[in-house]
């Protein structure tokens, strides 16, 4: 058969397919629905501003599909659960976000979890849960984003459930999550205050402002953590930043389960309670152990308080546990505190009344110059400043990952802590 030449070809052929066309044009584009608890209508279409439902059951009723949009109005008020089961796309999520103007929509809900999400490729913001059974967010499907919500008042603001993976947190509001779901004495087995609990694997979590997780617990005085691992792996924590919880993160696997390779990079982590701690996890002598392959990289923290403690790696402590490398850590109390072979630690400065570790290449004991006590940066002529090592982007848990607090890509030498000047 004869070739076509190509300008034959162009008369015949469209330069744009039908298909693209319509994309381009915005004509394949989902369907938006809107909600307004206050003036809206269930018996409306739902299809416009003018003509939005009033509650959330209508949503049932619409049978989403991908690349639809629920818009809600900012200042409505609803009681959850929210349930989101129709799956979206990765070219086509479903979206929530908000219209209007005031404070962001919210969901409340003592006997239901708020906002539940167990289809895939959703894209939530605009959202408010609160006070809610258990968790304000729920995300049990895959690589869904929370980005711009806020949770409080919850035992756990936002729960990726061990079906949960490859979901995104970011640049949320999570505060005051302060209750437990668990609370009686003599059991070691307190449960809650949660600003994340990750039981899912390969989540990111990055951008939020978290703080206040604390509860009180009869087995441990007060308990929270501003993020939580249980049994979640590969999960990385990046660029938070967390203020008055009691535990920044703490660790720890079942039997059988694993905790493995999780990474938390360039997070500001401060607090004004007299008790408190960075980074807790274990080796393979306690009940929940061993977590294995955490990285901690490029953290600062400043913990005052006299019954704190930077870091913990206990009950078997090893290299394969804990990696440690270019933190800035002061705290009132023990700088860190290791056993058996001891965490593998270099290019950090630390500050305490007391420390139990072995300090690694380039680490120092001293007073790292913070400008303040909630300003981490560092001051001219800090022990920091050019004191990291460098590190190969796997450190941060990718490339994407390899800026400093503030979004600064790193270069030449790094300064210890999340500040690169």
């Amino acid at each position: 058969m004869r070739l076509l030449s190509v300008a034959v070809l162009a008369t015949l052929v469209p330069a744009v397919l039908p298909s693209e066309a319509v994309a381009r044009t915005g004509a394949r584009a989902g369907t938006t629905y809107y909600v307004d608890s206050r003036a809206g209508d269930d018996a409306a279409a739902g299809t416009s501003a003018a003509t939005a439902w009033k509650s959330l059951e209508q949503l049932a009723t619409a049978e989403l599909k991908p690349g639809d949009t629920v818009a809600v109005k900012r200042g409505s008020s609803f009681t959850g659960p929210l349930t989101l089961e129709t799956d979206g796309t990765a070219a086509r999520p479903i979206s929530i976000t908000a219209y209007g103007s005031g404070p962001l929509a919210r969901i409340s809900g003592a006997e239901t979890d708020c906002v539940v999400v167990k289809g895939d490729h959703w894209r939530i913001s605009g959202l408010h849960a609160s006070n809610c059974r258990w968790a304000g967010f729920e995300i049990g499907g895959d690589h869904n984003e929370l980005k711009g919500v806020r949770a409080d008042r919850n035992i756990a603001g936002v729960h990726v459930t061990p079906s949960g993976s490859h979901n995104t947190i970011r640049d949320s509001v999570l505060s005051d999550n302060n209750r437990m779901s668990v609370n009686d004495a003599g059991h070691d087995n307190d449960s809650g205050a949660f600003g994340v609990l990750l039981n899912g694997d390969d989540n990111v979590v990055t951008g939020n402002t978290i703080t206040g997780s604390s509860a009180r617990s009869k087995d441990y005085g007060h308990d929270g953590a501003a993020i939580e691992i249980f049994n979640g792996d590969r999960n990385r924590i990046v660029r938070n930043v967390a203020r008055d919880n009691v535990t920044f993160t703490e660790l720890g696997a079942q039997d059988g389960k694993t905790a493995t390779g999780n990474v938390f990079a360039f997070n500001v982590v401060t607090s004004t309670r007299a008790r408190g701690s960075f980074l807790v996890t274990r080796g393979p002598r306690h009940i929940v152990g061993p977590v294995k392959g955490t990285i901690a990289v490029h953290n600062s923290v400043y913990l005052p308080g006299k019954a704190t403690i930077g870091w913990s790696c206990h009950d078997g402590c090893s290299p394969s546990i804990l990696k440690l490398r270019n933190n800035v850590i002061a705290v009132g109390g023990e700088a860190g505190w290791e056993d058996g072979a001891g965490a593998d630690d270099a290019g950090s400065v630390y500050l305490g009344r007391t420390k139990r570790f072995k300090l690694g290449p380039k680490s120092v004991v001293a007073d790292p110059r913070f400008v303040s006590r909630t300003d981490l940066r560092l001051r001219p002529g800090s022990p920091a400043l050019g004191r990291g090592v460098p590190l190969t982007p796997r450190w941060y848990g990718g490339k994407a990952f390899a800026k400093d607090a503030r979004g600064k890509a790193l270069s030449g030498t790094p300064d210890a802590g999340a500040y690169q000047h």
